[in-house]
């Protein structure tokens, strides 16, 4: 795994793994079932992919948009890549709704909503939520 796979949590975060990407849950949560997608290899550059990434990436965005509806009823979904500090290929992939969403008696407001994500406005989740919030969606999660 590269570095910005291991800087979101890597094996603590995993959700599900493809031949060419990773799902994590994101630790920092926007909302609730905010997630990572992360190419799994070296790539800096968006348009480095192979051509099987690329083709791979369509169904693991038909995974997780089907998962996120059941687990969270999403209005929206938002996919910012960002790569700034993290410079590998990955997603932030961030469900939207408008309220608040509850998991395991924890609240999680979209503070952006309507708008753009309210990213500062992120809840840091504590191990246990994380370890919670994996098995939760792992659960929902496809078999391939």
């Amino acid at each position: 795994m590269n570095a910005t796979i291991e800087k979101f949590g890597g094996a603590s975060t995993l959700i599900a793994e493809y031949r060419h990407w990773v799902v994590l849950l994101r630790p920092q949560a926007v909302t609730l079932g905010s997630l990572i997608l992360a190419a799994k290899g070296e790539e800096t550059a968006f348009s480095d992919l192979s051509e099987a990434a690329f083709t791979e990436l369509s169904a693991v965005i038909r995974d997780v948009e089907a998962v996120l509806a059941k687990a969270v009823g999403q209005a929206k979904m938002n996919y910012l890549m960002l790569m700034m500090v993290d410079p590998h290929v990955h997603f932030h992939a961030l469900p939207r709704y408008e309220g608040s969403r509850d998991h395991d008696g924890a609240a999680f407001s979209d503070a952006g909503w309507p708008g753009p994500p309210a990213l500062p406005s992120a809840v840091a989740l504590s191990a246990d939520q994380i370890a919670a919030q994996r098995a939760w969606l792992k659960g929902l999660w496809p078999a391939r």
